[in-house]
């Protein structure tokens, strides 16, 4: 024992580095006293440590320690209170105890005691004599004679059942008998339970366990006061101090919270140890005074015990940096995207087209249905892009070919017409550029080219699309104020919360770009729209206003939905129309919507007389979502096609009723098919008119 103990005291430099991963304190502190047979059954298994320790360390000299010996504790500059010893016969045991050192290099004190406290173990080398009186003086508890967890304490969280027992080891003194009693022993605390697979002593953090709590994202801290969950009086207050202040190698949540209850991985731990231990060398290489050498060991030896773990991580970037290296170089633009949308349509109609009519309005002939099965297609390729995260410029590329069944040749109505029809030929063709950015709480576009009005204000509807929403061309949205000369132009939209106001200037595509006299973006056809809306989640509402002009020779005033009459209640003469909308969606729940809208139109012929027309449409629309499945639509819509009420020149008679419904099977996130079938009774608003049936099969492809 005397050899052991002389040779613990030799290499004190380097168990004081094993020390710097205790931080068990609050443990001992709880702990109760035990029996006299077991603190000495643990100070020789504590004995049995220090022997193992100490023989795997080649000892080295030792100079005689100052007359006023200091006590080593992990921040070297905090006091621990020593204990009375147990009993008078534990000290006999120990009295023989003699140096086996040199008298030139140091001396002894003529006595030694042991302490024994619960799992703790305290060899003290007191500078005075003390009295038998003392010696049998009660031992003190364990709380009171432990100071709390300090700023350099190094602590490692693991399992809050495990426990750990401490050996306090006196420094060697050279000083004589007489030193005052009040000199502080030197203190080395040495870890005795060592968890499964660790390389070294690991003292729990924690003295209970507590819930686990989610982990996020997490941001690098300066000061301790930064996270908001960790007070000053926390047990392990000054170690996270230290840690974040003098290692900066703390992080917290973006919350402001630590989060220090939170149970770790293994992963997590060796990504933190790493992180303090490049820290730390980087201090030791810039100043070499902000950490020792014994810190840097004790940290080497947890990155080397973690090493697999360290080998994964960095495994993994290393594969995540190659595939982003192999994106980027294979990347088409760093600010462009592209999205794409291919549509294959099988359609047909079923039903006599309109009846030819004389001047007079009487029939010339019935035709039989003039329509085959077909099969079409639209293709359109968005190209994306966003200079700031906020912008977007769209680029569209569309090449098309579906059947009209508005001509002459197919039924002879724009009421059967579909969500998406056209022929360009086979060819590829910009559609649409345009550049939306925000200003404050204001969100503007402008574009020269395919900007529509349902782009610039809220539908409040939601079977506007043409892709994936309702499949005839009046089911989509209300056509009095989202139809009409569009393409270019600009609009401003203010976000106030639950409130969106929105002004905007759209010419039509093909007056835009033209210089001629009456053409251009004033003086060709337009559309001027402004819109007030309230946007919540129980309901959708919205009242809109717009005021088109046509041109002579492109008057559409419903675009291309209703009755001819409705479109061109004088014909081909230069038209303006003041337009009257109101939007309304009830959403009880996110699988179940129903809403509508209404329109009011008042047409006035500008040029060649002053003939007025009053021109009204509606519908009410429903939308079962998720219905069978998740991303499934099942939609109905009912109305009145745009007609003709007044008229200084003619009016619709009759009236044509619209009835549809469709069923969005959603296949997978890319893919969907659409069997809808839509009924026009009535049409143009005749009742001499045979009802009109359109069906579709429409299957969406999006990528």
């Amino acid at each position: 024992m005397n050899r052991t103990f002389w040779n613990l005291l030799l290499v004190s430099p380097a168990i004081l580095g094993l020390s710097s991963v205790v931080s068990a304190a609050a443990i001992a502190a709880e702990a109760p006293a035990t029996a006299e047979a077991n603190q000495l059954a643990t100070a020789q298994s504590s004995e049995s440590k220090i022997a193992e320790i100490v023989g795997e360390i080649v000892a080295e000299p030792v100079a005689a320690a100052p007359a006023a010996p200091e006590k080593l504790a992990l921040n070297n500059s905090v006091e621990a209170a020593q204990t009375p010893v147990v009993n008078e016969a534990d000290a006999e045991k120990l009295a023989s105890i003699e140096a086996e050192t040199s008298e030139a290099a140091l001396q002894t004190t003529p006595q030694t005691t042991l302490q024994t406290t619960g799992s703790d173990i305290e060899l003290a080398a007191p500078s005075a004599p003390t009295s038998a009186a003392a010696a049998t003086e009660p031992l003190t508890a364990a709380g009171t004679a432990e100071s709390s967890p300090q700023a350099s304490d190094l602590a490692v969280q693991i399992s809050p059942t495990d426990t750990a027992g401490k050996i306090e080891v006196p420094a060697v003194a050279s000083t004589p008998a007489t030193t005052p009693a009040t000199t502080p022993a030197t203190k080395v605390e040495i870890a005795q339970t060592v968890p499964a697979g660790m390389g070294g002593p690991i003292v729990p953090v924690a003295p209970q366990a507590l819930p686990a709590q989610p982990s996020g994202t997490m941001s690098q801290v300066t000061s301790v006061t930064q996270l908001s969950d960790v007070r000053p009086t926390d047990w392990a207050f000054q170690a996270l101090q230290s840690l974040v202040e003098r290692y900066s190698c703390i992080v917290g949540y973006p919350d402001g919270t630590y989060r220090g209850n939170r149970a770790l991985t293994r992963y997590e731990f060796a990504a933190g140890v790493n992180a303090c231990l490049d820290q730390i060398t980087q201090l030791i290489g810039s100043t070499g005074n902000l950490v020792t050498k014994d810190d840097l060991a004790i940290l080497q030896r947890l990155q080397e015990e973690f090493a697999a773990e360290l080998a994964t991580l960095r495994g993994r970037v290393d594969g995540l940096e190659a595939r982003t290296a192999e994106l980027e170089a294979n990347q088409f633009s760093t600010t462009t995207k592209l999205a794409g949308e291919a549509i294959f349509a099988v359609s047909d109609t079923f039903g006599d087209p309109i009846q030819a009519r004389d001047a007079n309005g009487n029939h010339i002939r019935d035709r039989d249905d003039q329509t085959v099965t077909n099969f079409g297609y639209r293709v359109r390729l968005n190209l994306l892009t966003s200079f700031t995260g906020r912008d977007l410029l769209r680029t569209r590329l569309q090449a098309v070919n579906v059947a009209n069944y508005g001509a002459s040749t197919a039924t002879g109505t724009n009421m059967a017409r579909l969500a998406f029809d056209g022929e360009e030929g086979s060819q590829f063709t910009l559609d649409e550029l345009y550049y939306r950015f925000p200003v404050g709480p204001a969100t503007v576009f402008v574009g020269p080219k395919g900007l529509d009005l349902d782009e610039i204000a809220e539908t409040v509807t939601p079977f506007n699309s043409t892709g994936t929403g309702a499949i005839s061309r009046f089911g989509v949205r209300n056509p009095a104020v989202f139809r009409g000369p569009q393409g270019a132009g600009a609009s401003l939209t203010f976000n106030l919360g639950a409130l969106r106001a929105t002004a905007g200037y759209l010419a039509g595509d093909s007056d835009a770009p033209n210089p001629a006299d009456g053409r251009g973006v004033f003086d060709g056809s337009f559309s001027a729209l402004g819109q007030i809306g309230f946007f919540s989640r129980p309901f959708d509402l919205a009242f809109t206003y717009t005021h088109k002009y046509n041109r002579a020779g492109d008057v559409g005033i419903m675009g291309g939905t209703g009755s001819s009459l409705a479109n061109r209640p004088f014909g081909q003469a230069t038209t303006q129309a003041d337009n009257y909308g109101v939007q309304v969606n009830f959403k009880p729940s996110r699988r179940f919507q129903i809403g509508g809208w209404y329109g009011y139109t008042k047409a006035e012929q500008l040029r060649g007389g002053g003939n007025d027309a009053t021109i009204q449409n509606g519908a009410i629309t429903l939308a079962l979502a998720d219905f069978g499945r998740q991303g499934n639509l099942l939609g109905f819509v009912f109305g009145v096609p745009p007609k003709v009420t007044e008229s200084d020149v003619a009016r619709n008679r009759n009236t044509s009723y619209h009835l549809e419904g469709f069923y969005r099977f959603q296949v997978n996130d890319f893919i969907s098919v659409t069997p809808g079938v839509y009924v026009i009774m009535n049409p143009e608003h005749n009742e001499e008119n045979k009802d009109i049936w359109v069906g579709l099969l429409r299957t969406t492809f999006s990528f």
